[in-house]
């Protein structure tokens, strides 16, 4: 049987690696909107976002939303929106929606553990829209 790689070279994946922290996270590098970040790749995460504090640093257009976000410990957070931003995971593209809300209790518990703070999530938008693949084991991710 082929390698699990060189059958998802066959149907057009890009391979993307990422890293595993002490807490057990996987850090992924992204670009948005051509700025390089440093992002967890969360299956958990309905959607990808933003920190409040990242907004310029990515150039994103926010709005103000009525959408609540909740996630790990945290419920009723308000939130922006910012539309059809440029992603970018390795050679992989996409024009994206990301949510904006506050990150600070994720990086709080981050460096509390003595790993790097994150200006985002990459969540299951991104994982469906890539027709996502993650081999845990190589430390890789696989979007289509």
């Amino acid at each position: 049987m082929e390698k699990l790689q060189e059958i998802l070279k066959k149907e057009k994946y890009k391979k993307i690696k990422f890293k595993v922290t002490k807490t057990q996270h996987l850090l992924i590098k992204a670009k948005i909107n051509g700025v390089k970040g440093d992002f967890i790749l969360d299956t958990g995460a309905s959607n990808s976002c933003i920190g409040f504090e990242s907004v310029a640093f990515f150039q994103l257009h926010a709005q103000d939303s009525k959408t609540k976000a909740s996630g790990a410990g945290a419920t009723g957070m308000l939130t922006q929106s910012a539309g059809n931003n440029k992603v970018q995971l390795g050679v992989w593209k996409a024009k994206v929606d990301l949510v904006i809300f506050d990150l600070s209790h994720v990086n709080e518990a981050l460096v509390q553990h003595k790993t790097k703070a994150v200006h985002g999530i990459i969540g299951a938008d991104i994982l469906l829209k890539g027709k996502a693949i993650i081999d845990y084991y190589n430390h890789c991710l696989y979007l289509q």
